[in-house]
């Protein structure tokens, strides 16, 4: 006999070799009727996977994120083999689970369409409703290498070699079809249900490389149920709508030149007076919590990022060269040693500390162009980058006080729900465990011992320490991660700084890394999404636009106009010979906030029809009251602070 704990705390005796689908239907024949797999001992596993000595259990089922995940991953097998029922030559590669669904990379001569969808869906329907049980084998390494190549399956064969000879190499089986996996998986095709779609087909090279042949990547997504399907399709509708490359077109904010400059943003006029009010926000919150502003040099010896351990784990995605006099610099691609660098003038006492330094540094990181996608992922960007330095004693209160600054923003700009993982400490890291686990505890009572709700993010800290990482919801339901505040005791000691104490010896800073908003241009482009375009009043690079109705008004459109101007509102007159519906439908395409309207009625009352963006009604105001109005409600959030 073996004891089973589950999570409730109770125990229930079963015989040895019992399974979770046992157990499930020992437990309740609904929760059986779910049950997709199971967790023993922390481990997942097969639901079939028989267990031999007392354990502690959980049946994982669809409406577990694991389970989820195990379903995508189930239903990525039944896409590849769907495929291989439909053209026996394809060879398939590797099909993992993503963020909302999964993709299979093929090789095929002929490339597949979105036309083919169809097909590989019905299909894919038809292997569903045949419930074809997934088995699990074990294989020798050898014996696994050749089952693969005599099937014709070589991608899948070299994945093997380049495996340890001692690896337990494991496939999956469903019906007629084999691949190679580590699991675990639903127990039969069954169970993946309908609710899946095939989105977008993709080039994708064999295991990421340029130099290695192109393949063919199909992405889907899959659910538990139909109602999750369809709201994520739609939400994907919707997603293309405020698609933040498609408004930066239609609003003339920025464009990219992918022969010239790949990854780098052109700047228009009105893009890049967002941009600059986002600077001009941000450095306002921060001249009154404290932080002064540093500016460093973009070009610096190479030898500064070996110092801080950052040409070792990102040199291959530097910028770099050397000069006649045989030295390397590189383009700076972190702000973190030039600002150690301005640390290091003069000597510090304990009473400077904390001492808060902010930079609005550009820097460079090379990317690969599959990966370039918008104002999202680029190779030149501009971090409103901090460091902070501190005592140890400090530590905890500058991280609460870093972080309440931190949701405070969020809020001025739309995003309430903000979720805080705490990233600890990853397989490659420079320092000691007793400098990890110093910074770790102190970040985790920082947080908790002022109420805030936070998830471990096991291993995904930054090399030099562990991390909060801000989590924001837009919308239309998305997650962006954003902003980040770093602990860090090891640079400090690789670029040997130091303050005077109060015993009058030398001692150690702390050092936070600290960005908001992460990068600006990123930022920008979640906003735009985030609010489909229609920014808020006092960030819109135009504000409003007067239009008269016939040129005959043209004189007292910019009366208005210039009065708007003096009042500080951005404000421009519209005075083509076009008809008014057709200045309102391009003005609200280009998301301007308001269209100041005016006729014989307005001319002759001193007032304005004014047409909000989204709204249908339209409101006439006089037009000093509409210029009050309107400078309150432009105002920058906490200009006055």
């Amino acid at each position: 006999m073996v004891a089973i704990k589950l999570p409730d705390g109770s125990i229930i005796n079963m015989e040895s070799g019992v399974n979770g689908l046992d157990i499930a239907n020992k437990i309740s024949p609904n929760l059986a009727k779910a049950a997709l797999a199971i967790n023993v001992n922390g481990t997942t596993q097969d639901l079939s996977t028989p267990i031999t000595t007392d354990a502690t259990v959980t049946i994982i089922t669809g409406k577990d994120k694991e389970g989820l995940h195990i379903l995508r991953h189930s239903c990525s097998h039944v896409m590849a083999q769907a495929v291989k029922e439909l053209w026996p030559d394809v060879q398939v590669t590797i099909g993992p689970a993503i963020e909302n669904g999964f993709y299979y990379d093929f090789a095929r001569k002929e490339p597949f369409t979105t036309e083919d969808f169809a097909k590989i869906e019905e299909k894919m329907h038809e292997i569903i409703k045949r419930d074809e049980k997934i088995e699990r084998i074990v294989m020798p390494r050898n014996e696994a290498i050749k089952f693969f190549k005599d099937k014709g399956e070589h991608y899948k064969a070299e994945i093997i070699e380049d495996l340890p000879e001692t690896e337990t190499i494991s496939l999956y089986r469903q019906g007629d079809f084999t691949d190679l996996c580590r699991g675990p998986h639903v127990p039969s095709t069954g169970k993946i249900g309908n609710a899946f779609k095939l989105t977008k087909v993709a080039g994708a090279y064999w295991r990421g490389d340029s130099n290695k042949e192109m393949l063919q990547r199909i992405y889907a997504t899959a659910w538990t149920d139909k109602k999750d399907l369809e709201n994520y399709l739609q939400m994907l509708e919707e997603a293309a709508k405020r698609d933040h490359r498609k408004l930066g077109k239609e609003m003339d904010l920025f464009h990219f030149e992918p022969e010239y400059a790949p990854g780098a943003v052109f700047w228009h006029d009105k893009g890049y007076r967002i941009y600059r009010k986002l600077i001009e926000y941000m450095r306002n919150r921060q001249e009154h919590n404290g932080y002064i502003e540093i500016s460093t040099p973009r070009v610096m010896d190479r030898i500064l990022w070996e110092t801080s351990g950052h040409w070792e784990k990102y040199g291959a995605h530097n910028y770099s060269g050397q000069t006649e006099d045989g030295k390397w610099f590189c383009i700076k691609p972190m702000n973190c040693p030039g600002g150690l660098l301005v640390y290091k003038q003069g000597i510090k006492s304990y009473r400077d500390l904390p001492l808060r330094v902010a930079e609005f540094g550009k820097v460079n990181r090379y990317e690969a162009s599959g990966s370039l996608m918008g104002l999202m992922r680029v190779r030149e960007f501009t971090q409103d980058d901090a460091h902070i330095f501190c005592t140890p004693e400090q530590m905890e209160e500058e991280c609460i006080t870093t972080l309440k600054l931190i949701l405070d923003i969020y809020k001025d700009f739309g995003f309430e729900d903000v979720k805080i993982y705490l990233s600890t400490r990853p397989e490659k890291r420079i320092g000691s465990d007793e400098i990890w686990d110093l910074c770790e505890k102190s970040l985790a009572n920082a947080l908790s011992s002022h109420g805030y709700e936070f998830e471990i993010n096991e291993g995904e800290g930054a090399f030099y320490g562990p991390k909060l990482e801000f989590i924001l919801k837009d919308a239309i339901g998305r997650e962006w991660q954003c902003g980040t505040i770093q602990v860090d005791m090891n640079l400090p000691q690789r670029f040997d700084i130091s303050y005077i104490g109060e015993d009058g010896e030398k001692h150690q800073p702390v050092m936070l890394h600290r960005a908001l908003f992460g990068s600006i241009e990123r930022f920008l482009g979640i906003l735009i999404e985030h609010h489909a375009g229609k920014l808020p009043l006092w960030l819109s690079p135009e504000q409003v636009v007067v239009c008269p109705i016939v040129s005959e008004f043209n004189n007292y459109a910019q009366e208005v106009c210039e009065k708007l101007k003096k009042a500080g509102i951005k404000a421009k007159s519209d005075l083509r010979n076009e008809k008014i519906n057709y200045k309102v439908r391009e003005h609200s395409l280009s998301k301007i906030p308001l269209i100041a309207i005016v006729g014989a009625k307005e001319q002759e009352n001193g007032t304005v029809t004014i047409r909000r963006l989204g709204i249908e009604q339209q409101e006439i105001l006089k037009l000093d009251d509409f210029i009050n109005n309107l400078v309150s409600e432009a105002q920058m959030p906490h200009f006055d602070e």
